[in-house]
C-alpha cells in the first residue's frame, strides 16, 4: 500500500533521516531548509511525502510561490541549487509526480519548477538543461594535496594574497554577519542584483547550527571577502559569498575558497560543490579557472496549458537595462529595495 500526503510536524525527524540515507538527497531536501525559507519569504510550504509499510519511501519538497514576475508556481525548492523527488523506485516517484499535479490544479500553479540533480525521463515535463551548470569535485586531506590539485595560476595568486597580509577567520558567531552582510551587500550591487534581506542569513545559521559557518577574509584587520558555507554529509558547499569590489586585488576570492578547501578536507570532508553558475558568465570562468569541471543541471518543468517555459533569469535580455540601473544605486538604497524585490525571483 502507498500513500501520498503532506508532511506533519511530527514526520520532520523521519523526513530528514530519509534525506540523509538517499543517494541524491542534498542540504535543500531537509526540513531546515523548509523552516529557513518559510521564516524569510512569504511562501507557502507543501512538502509531500510518500509512505508505505515500511514508513517513508519518497518525499517531495515544494513552495507555493507568487510573483509579478512568474506569476503562481510551485517550485521544488526556492533559492536551492538543489530539489525535486526523491523516491525508494519508480512508483513513488510517479506518485509523488501525480500528486503534485493535482496540487497544483487546486492552487491555481501556472507550472512546477523541479530543481532535479538529473535528468528524468517523462513525457510530461519539459527540460531547461543549458542555462545553469553545477561544480563539485573531490578534495584530499592534507593541505599539499589540496594545494597541488589547484591550477598553477590559481596558486600563484594565493600566494600573492597571503604575502599581501590576508587572514582568514572562521565563525558561527552573530556578531559576524554584519561584516558577512556589508561584504555580500556590495558584490552582489556590483553585479546588478538584489541582495537577500539579512534575516535569511540569520535562519541559515539558527536553522543549521553545527552545519553551516562563515569564513571572513581580511588585510590590515579589515574585512574583504567572506562566504557563508554549508556542509552536509561528507560535501562542503559555499554558498553566499563575495568580496568588495575595491578589494579585488590581490585576489581574495581565491584565497578566500583556498583557505575555505583547505579547513574542509583537514576536516575530513570529500566533495567541494561549488554551486550554481549560468553557463559562460563571470563566476562560470571564475570556478574553471579554480579546476572545476561544469556538470548540467537538469531542471524540469510541468507547465498548465501551453505555457511557454519561464525565464526569469539575468541572461533574459528584458533584465538587461534594469540590471546596469542597479549597479548604480547607493549601496544603501540596494539594502532597502533588495529584499523586497529578491523574493520575486525563487
Amino acid at each position: 500500500m502507498l500513500n501520498v500526503r503532506f508532511l506533519e510536524p511530527a514526520d520532520e525527524a523521519m523526513w530528514d533521516a530519509y534525506v540523509d540515507a538517499a543517494p541524491d538527497g542534498t542540504l535543500f531536501h531537509k526540513t531546515a531548509w523548509k523552516r529557513i525559507v518559510a521564516k524569510t519569504f512569504d511562501y507557502t510550504p507543501y512538502y509531500l511525502l510518500a509512505e508505505n509499510e515500511k514508513g517513508i519511501c519518497g518525499v517531495l519538497p515544494l513552495f507555493f510561490v507568487k510573483s509579478i514576475f512568474i506569476g503562481k508556481a510551485l517550485i521544488s525548492t526556492p533559492f536551492a541549487v538543489y530539489g525535486g523527488m526523491l523516491a525508494s523506485n519508480i512508483s513513488v516517484e510517479l506518485a509523488l509526480f501525480e500528486a503534485s499535479k493535482k496540487l497544483s490544479i487546486k492552487l491555481g500553479a501556472q507550472f512546477i519548477e523541479l530543481r532535479e540533480r538529473s535528468f528524468k525521463k517523462r513525457q510530461e515535463l519539459q527540460t531547461r538543461d543549458s542555462l545553469y551548470v553545477t561544480f563539485q569535485k573531490k578534495i584530499e586531506h592534507s593541505e599539499d594535496a589540496i594545494f597541488k590539485q589547484l591550477p598553477r595560476e590559481t596558486r600563484r595568486l594565493i600566494r600573492r594574497a597571503n604575502d599581501a597580509g590576508m587572514t582568514a577567520r572562521f565563525s558561527k558567531n552573530m556578531e559576524d554577519l554584519d561584516s558577512f552582510y556589508d561584504i555580500y551587500a556590495a558584490s552582489v550591487r556590483n553585479l546588478g542584483t538584489p541582495v537577500f534581506p539579512r534575516e535569511l542569513f540569520e535562519n541559515c545559521l539558527r536553522e543549521l547550527e553545527q552545519h553551516a559557518d562563515i569564513l571572513l577574509i581580511s588585510r590590515a584587520g579589515n574585512p574583504v571577502a567572506a562566504v557563508l558555507t554549508f556542509y552536509f554529509r561528507d560535501v562542503v558547499l559555499p554558498y553566499y559569498g563575495g568580496s568588495l569590489p575595491a578589494e579585488r586585488n590581490p585576489s581574495p576570492n581565491n584565497y578566500m575558497y583556498w583557505m575555505l578547501m583547505r579547513e574542509a578536507g583537514m576536516r575530513g570532508y570529500n566533495f567541494f560543490d561549488f554551486g550554481r553558475s549560468k553557463a559562460q558568465t563571470g563566476a562560470y570562468n571564475f570556478k574553471r579557472k579554480m579546476g572545476f569541471q561544469p556538470s548540467s543541471l537538469f531542471y524540469q518543468y510541468y507547465m498548465s496549458g501551453d505555457l511557454p517555459l519561464p525565464n526569469n533569469n539575468p541572461t533574459n535580455p528584458k533584465f538587461k537595462m534594469a540590471i546596469k540601473a542597479w549597479q548604480h544605486l547607493p549601496l544603501k538604497v540596494t539594502k532597502v529595495l533588495g529584499p523586497k524585490l529578491v523574493k520575486a525571483f525563487p
